[in-house]
């Protein structure tokens, strides 16, 4: 187990040194008296157990253990402290124990046999689950029509907060590119103020890292010069998929109309739907615009197929989506003329003219007007 020491007391790093020595399995890695080298070596090195003063001088201890905890997620932090009148249970970064100086050998061997004890459950519950035979991907998260995170080995992710899950929807949204912790802070917690908000930050990414190791996932979430990076190789988010398989169809054909219905489908929503999430907005119009062109490049290979119940499916799904697209509105009247229905044309035509004076107070494009026209 790699232990790491942090106190202000150079005697204190000493006698916790020589203590934690005589214990079997316990390799020190790094014993500090400042809140800064302590971190940097959490941030480059792994580090099983964390011994943390809570009153370092000139550094907050607690600050520095949620830190930690953004860093490395599985990491157990044990508050060591002359003061007995501290209630741990209150602390949002969920110590593994708390200490009070000085502390004997057998205090020490007794967190230590603890600590041992909860990283044996730990992969025993983790380890079977970080590797599947067909290597398929972990964790799914569904994030069209709503935003859903489970795997296939554990079943749904139960998140602690709400901001942790957002926190996960925000870093898959900027794929594997670096966010800025300021930038992060901006978009999530923009009604607090700076040192509230990065101390919020700092709990839902362990709350965020810890829901992801329960379901198999090593530590997946990267930072460096103040940004953070999602790695998302054992993900399987269906936007992003979305995105990717319609990006490298050149054309449908009778060899993948299948699979590409399949896609359609799997549209069931805008990004996030249900979660009002404002900084997800571009996103969400831009996913949404994708899914139109790729809607109605299937309308229209459906229409020269002459199968006009498929291609009827299709658009008024486009329709309920957005009621003002002239597009899918063209492509309804040709459905309708396909069908030989001269009646829906002509009742489209007439509900398309009203919803443009009553919503936009203007008459249907000339366009528009010409096709009625020409299908008439």
């Amino acid at each position: 187990m790699k232990v790491l020491i942090v106190d202000d007391e150079q005697a204190m790093l000493l006698v916790m040194r020589r203590l934690l020595e005589k214990i079997d399995g316990i390799e020190i890695v790094g014993s500090f008296r400042t809140a800064e080298d302590a971190l940097a070596l959490a941030r480059r090195e792994t580090v099983d157990l964390a011994f943390v003063d809570i009153m370092i001088a000139g550094d907050n201890g607690l600050e520095l253990a949620r830190l930690m905890r953004a860093a490395q997620g599985t990491m157990e932090i044990v508050f060591v402290t002359s003061h007995s009148d501290f209630a741990y249970e209150s602390f949002d970064v969920y110590p593994l124990d708390y200490m009070v100086k000085p502390i004997s050998a057998k205090r020490l061997e007794q967190t230590i046999t603890r600590a041992v004890a909860r990283k044996a459950a730990y992969r025993t519950r983790v380890e079977p689950l970080a590797v599947k035979e067909d290597n398929e991907p972990i964790v799914k998260v569904i994030g069209l029509g709503g935003l859903e995170v489970s795997s296939t080995t554990v079943g749904r992710v139960k998140w602690r907060a709400s901001k942790s899950l957002e926190l996960l929807a925000y870093l898959l949204v900027h794929r594997e590119r670096s966010v800025a912790q300021s930038r992060i802070i901006e978009d999530l917690f923009p009604d607090r103020t700076l040192k509230s908000a990065k101390d919020y930050l700092n709990t839902a990414m362990y709350q965020l890292r810890s829901a992801l190791h329960q379901h198999g996932l090593k530590v997946e979430i990267v930072y460096a010069n103040e940004q953070y990076r999602l790695r998302f190789e054992q993900f399987d988010a269906d936007f992003i998929a979305f995105e990717r398989y319609v990006a490298g169809l050149e054309s449908i054909d009778s060899s993948n109309i299948e699979a590409a219905l399949e896609w359609e489908a799997r549209y069931a929503g805008d990004l996030f739907d249900n979660k009002h999430y404002i900084w997800a907005a571009a996103e969400q119009a831009r996913l949404a615009e994708i899914y139109s062109q790729f809607a109605k490049q299937l309308i229209r290979w459906f229409l020269a197929c002459r199968q006009s119940a498929q291609a009827i499916r299709i658009a008024r799904k486009l329709l309920d989506r957005n009621e003002l697209d002239e597009a899918a509105h063209a492509l309804m009247l040709q459905i309708y003329a396909q069908m030989n229905d001269k009646w829906s044309i002509h009742k489209h035509y007439e509900r398309i003219s009203e919803l443009y004076r009553e919503e936009l107070n203007m008459p249907v494009s000339d366009k528009l007007e010409q096709l009625y026209a020409q299908l008439l």
